[in-house]
């Protein structure tokens, strides 16, 4: 078995598309949990995202293999934007909408890390699962940009790329999502 552990995306890519399996191995392992977080949050059903997470590879698999990716080095952005799209077909299907209607590290600074003992890991999940919840009370828009750039750690450049908006719009959402977010901590009296 080849170890692809240094290898960079681009030169995995090149491997996979002269038929070596273990490098699209490679890929998958190196960048399921950012897409699968991401589809989940975004569809808030983990069985829905398996899915379309799995619907998402077959497409991400099926351009590589007919050399219709066009490699700029942002393999990981262009799978969540291919994650993304899937989602929003995915919604239109299904007509759904969600509406509801300031500082970015206020509305954050609670969820960092607070150490590796049993309580501080409790009391940290305990602020994850409250951001989670809050979450839902987001327009999807909102709730992606959020996603995105907290829970995949994507740039704002990146966001922009994925949801197909300027960065100008990316950066308009996160404001209004976490002004949404301050909103919703103060009216239903959350403590994070």
């Amino acid at each position: 078995m080849k170890s692809f552990v240094t290898a960079t995306d681009a030169q995995l890519i090149g491997v996979f598309q002269k038929g070596d399996n273990q490098a699209l191995e490679e890929l998958i392992r190196r960048h399921k949990d950012a897409i699968f977080t991401t589809i989940v949050f975004m569809v808030r059903d983990t069985h829905l995202a398996e899915d379309l997470f799995q619907e998402a590879f077959i497409k991400i698999i099926d351009t590589l293999r007919s050399n219709r990716y066009n490699d700029e080095g942002k393999f990981l952005s262009w799978t969540l934007r291919v994650a993304h799209n899937l989602c929003v077909d995915h919604f239109r299907k299904v007509k759904y909408i969600h509406n509801v209607g300031s500082d970015e590290k206020d509305v954050f600074e609670g969820i960092g890390d607070v150490g590796n003992f049993a309580d501080a890991k409790l009391m940290q999940n305990q602020t994850h699962d409250k951001v989670r919840k809050m979450l839902d009370y987001l327009p999807e828009e909102q709730r992606e940009v959020i996603v995105l750039r907290h829970f995949a750690d994507m740039s704002f450049k990146e966001i922009a790329y994925i949801t197909d908006t300027s960065i100008n719009t990316a950066l308009g959402r996160m404001r209004y999502a976490l002004l949404n977010l301050r909103r919703l901590i103060v009216e239903k009296e959350i403590i994070l």
